[in-house]
């Protein structure tokens, strides 16, 4: 047996959740499978040239399909994302979205309080009975009339390790704790109402990954008497390694695959983070100017979505982040035109459902998918054999319109050191500008402005983006959020200059964060 040390300080009804048994299970992954996930960490850090593996041709030319879908996940035309808070949890399930992705990752902060709540509102979720009352009297719980949103839980990903558990002496894996702990409380009970135990996986980087959560599934479905292949996957492809290998990692999770889906602000992390060093044909303009019709966000896309379809596997649209104002109709009104733009794009394109941030944006999505779809639940006969992606259009990042500006640079700070604010303070959602920013927007903030620094970027106003620079911006921005938490505002300035700026690039900003809260 397996020695478990839970370190986490009380949250209510933990005791539900962080059972004995269940503790076991999460020890029994952990012990099956923590060495495999070191090892796949290491290869992450030997950067290989990127293209189409020939050691996988065979898995590319051959005919196979993932298994068929079951029938709550067919129609998946608007999916809502958040994180498992309990008052968004209810308005994501009364969204009349078709599916809520219930967010433990980036969305989220890995308080302990936030893991162990998390868990406990997706059992309630799952069984229908989650309900709250706000501090003023309002009351808050599922709509009697109203289909609640499929649940599809996204677990953190496999660089993050949960500091309150630890597992004969070394820190349990974020990724296991988290699937572990629902998949034990709710597997069973899900499928007994007609759904499952549904995921997404994030930050991905190659097929051995996939293959790696494939016997994750495999190992958990068998340790608790689950039918082979109730579990389902819908996987990011949201790296840049991982865009050259969507076949592979379909055909790795083929008995538990259900999609791919464009994780657009993450891919754009992923794509400055491997090439922040590669020259200045790899710098790309300020993060409002990249559009997903930037020849290579088109590329990838559209490869996304043929992959796909060749295989049975859904094709699922980026987010659409946007928070309606109603106090600024004029902005709105110009915000949901984009919205509309955006995803009457994807739904043209093939794709069978998109993703958006807030329960007012459900209608919009909707409207556009239903026109397209009619009837249908998908368009999984949509082939787009009319496609063919090559390697060089994946990484056309010179083609990208736009420019390095001033006003980006200071946006970039501005977005970046609120978001952290907002993170450190247990909130991973953060509204900022209008928009619903998770741990992406700060990852992008930082890593273009690492590069543009070492690439010595001129900015539109014929200023060289210098460490020098960057440090007065930030003390600019500074000043301005007198309205926030002083300390937590001075920590989170502190990080973020450690994160654009230092001199070995950090993978990811959420692991030097982790160690500040």
């Amino acid at each position: 047996m397996a020695e478990i040390d839970v370190t986490g300080g009380p949250v209510p009804r933990a005791e539900e959740i962080l059972t004995p048994a269940a503790l076991e299970f999460v020890a029994s992954l952990h012990t099956a499978f923590a060495d495999r996930r070191d090892e796949l960490l290491a290869v992450r850090r030997q950067r290989r040239p990127l293209a189409f593996l020939p050691e996988t041709r065979r898995v590319r030319e051959s005919e196979w399909r993932v298994a068929e879908a079951p029938s709550a996940l067919t129609d998946r035309r608007v999916e809502i994302t958040g994180p498992t808070e309990r008052k968004m949890a209810i308005n994501a399930l009364n969204s009349e979205a078709r599916v809520w992705l219930a967010d433990l990752e980036d969305a989220n902060t890995p308080h302990w309080e936030n893991v162990v709540s998390g868990q406990v509102n997706l059992y309630d979720a799952v069984r229908g009975t989650i309900s709250f009352t706000s501090p003023d009297g309002r009351s808050y719980a599922l709509a009697p009339d109203t289909r609640p949103a499929v649940i599809v839980v996204r677990p953190r990903g496999w660089h993050l390790d949960e500091k309150h558990i630890s597992i004969n002496g070394k820190r349990a894996i974020g990724a296991l704790v988290d699937f572990g702990l629902h998949f034990f409380h709710n597997a069973q009970a899900a499928l007994d109402r007609g759904a499952g135990p549904y995921y997404y996986l994030p930050k991905l980087e190659s097929h051995h990954e996939a293959r790696l959560w494939n016997d994750v599934f495999t190992h958990a479905q068998r340790e608790l008497g689950i039918p082979h292949g109730s579990v389902r996957a819908t996987v990011l492809i949201e790296t840049i390694p991982a865009a050259f290998e969507m076949d592979e990692i379909l055909y790795e999770l083929r008995e538990h695959a259900s999609g791919l889906n464009a994780g657009r602000w993450d891919y754009l992390f992923s794509l400055i983070k491997y090439f922040r060093d590669a020259g200045p044909e790899f710098v790309l303009p300020d993060r409002a100017s990249v559009t997903m019709t930037a020849p290579f966000m088109r590329a990838y896309t559209e490869l996304l979505v043929r992959t796909c379809h060749r295989r049975g596997a859904f094709a699922m649209g980026g987010m659409a982040a946007f928070i309606p104002n109603r106090r600024d109709p004029e902005v709105t009104a110009q915000a949901l035109a984009k919205v509309r733009e955006d995803k009457g794009r994807e739904a043209a394109d093939g794709f069978d459902g998109s993703w958006v941030a807030h329960p007012d944006l459900v209608p919009v999505c909707r409207e556009v998918f239903d026109g397209v779809l009619g009837e249908r639940p998908n368009q999984l006969d949509r082939l787009r054999d009319d496609v063919s992606v090559s390697a060089q259009e994946l990484l056309d990042v010179a083609a990208t319109p736009g420019a390095a500006t001033a006003a980006g640079l200071r946006s970039a700070v501005d977005v970046g050191v609120r978001y952290l604010v907002s993170w450190l303070s247990g909130n991973g959602a953060a509204a900022i500008h209008n928009l619903m920013e998770d741990a992406a927007t700060a990852e992008i903030s930082r890593s273009q402005i690492w590069q543009w620094v070492r690439n010595a970027t001129l900015l539109d106003n014929g200023v060289t983006v210098t460490e020098e620079l960057v440090r007065e911006v930030l003390g600019e921005v500074r000043r301005t959020l007198s309205d926030l938490p002083q300390d937590t505002v001075d920590t989170a300035v502190d990080l973020f200059a450690e994160v654009a700026l230092a001199a070995d690039y950090p993978d990811f900003l959420t692991i030097p964060a982790y160690e500040r809260i």
